[in-house]
């Protein structure tokens, strides 16, 4: 963990709130000079606090109705079997996120789709076929309470 003070702080929410901020826009918010925010923003980088900008794109908007959470029961619980199940979930652009788990299931993967057909693609031609893979249970998102990837930074 690297050291960060208040200014940091106060850069990295600003931050998360809008990544498109100037370095005299955040020298405003923060209270230092854009010259101070600058080089203090490069740090952050350089150290991979800050690490990356993204546009935060509207999927429903583009088609995007279905969210789903899918748990996976490996058939064998070897390194080999996992390398292989990591090398499919990064092959598959569906899958946003894929957590490792304790629990009943190994692992959790929230998917993003069209429609229910494609979900059944994804279950049914890619995740069941596949030989690292044992069981499958899916549970779609009916309603979305609240979606944030920010940090509960403290100022």
């Amino acid at each position: 963990m690297i050291s960060v003070d208040t200014f940091d702080l106060k850069m990295l929410a600003a931050l998360q709130n809008d990544g498109r901020l100037t370095n005299q826009e955040l020298a405003d918010l923060v209270g230092l000079s854009a010259s101070q925010c600058s080089r203090r923003r490069m740090r952050l980088e350089e150290e991979k606090v800050i690490a990356g900008y993204h546009a935060d794109l509207a999927g429903e908007a583009l088609g995007f109705h279905l969210i789903a959470f899918v748990h996976i029961t490996l058939a064998t619980h070897s390194p080999d079997n996992a390398k292989k199940f990591r090398a499919l979930v990064n092959r598959v652009d569906d899958i946003q996120e894929a957590y490792s788990l304790t629990g009943d299931a190994d692992y959790v993967l929230k998917v993003v789709l069209r429609d229910l057909k494609d979900l059944s693609d994804l279950v049914n031609n890619v995740l069941m076929p596949h030989q690292s893979v044992a069981h499958v249970r899916s549970s779609i998102v009916l309603d979305r309470l609240k979606e944030s990837a920010k940090l509960p930074l403290k100022t």
